[in-house]
């Protein structure tokens, strides 16, 4: 197969990496060209973004759902603000896509809602407190990378309309009945 010279997901990543390290040197950078810099950088984004969003005009519905499922594209769809989905259905899509590693190791995950820019999610998890973190985990790392728009994600009561009670441990401990009462 000829080398079209197209970067894969490892490449993708890997300069990603790097353009955050050379914007944090130079947001560091002291001296008068730092603010110059910044700003191209800033206008560039603005000029690609406007381009990208030309290109959206133009597409038809089948184009414009593949370049939004495309992981590098999908995000630069949403950094330029001309995302065709929601934020609501990229976060269910990101717990539908969840759902089954979940299920396998025996729990649930369901999107409750999408609220003032949080996801609410109910997680069900067997097992100890640590594999329900790492599921948790999960699910936010999941449904940010494909909203991340959205300002958090949080774990929403469990099912059922009732909610677990807190009950004390010294009033479920036995005690000894007050002198002159015993049975």
């Amino acid at each position: 197969m000829a080398d079209t010279g197209r970067l894969d997901e490892a490449a993708v990543a890997e300069r990603l990496s790097r353009l955050d390290r050379l914007l944090e040197q130079i947001e560091g950078a002291p001296g008068a060209m730092t603010g110059a810099a910044i700003e191209a950088v800033q206008a560039l984004t603005e000029l690609y973004g406007e381009a990208l969003a030309r290109v959206l005009d133009h597409a038809d519905a089948r184009l414009t759902d593949r370049m939004a499922g495309d992981d590098l594209v999908g995000h630069l769809l949403v950094l330029h603000r001309i995302h065709p989905e929601p934020p609501e259905r990229r976060a269910a899509r990101a717990v539908d896509r969840l759902r089954p590693a979940v299920r396998e190791r025996g729990g649930d995950v369901e999107l409750t809602a999408v609220e003032e820019g949080v996801a609410r999610v109910r997680l069900s998890a067997k097992g100890c407190g640590s594999s329900s973190a790492g599921f948790e985990d999960a699910v936010r790392e999941a449904v940010l990378a494909l909203a991340p728009e959205l300002s958090g994600v949080e774990r929403a009561p469990s099912g059922g309309g009732r909610q677990a009670a807190f009950v004390p441990v010294d009033a479920v401990t036995l005690r000894a009945a007050p002198a002159g009462k015993r049975s």
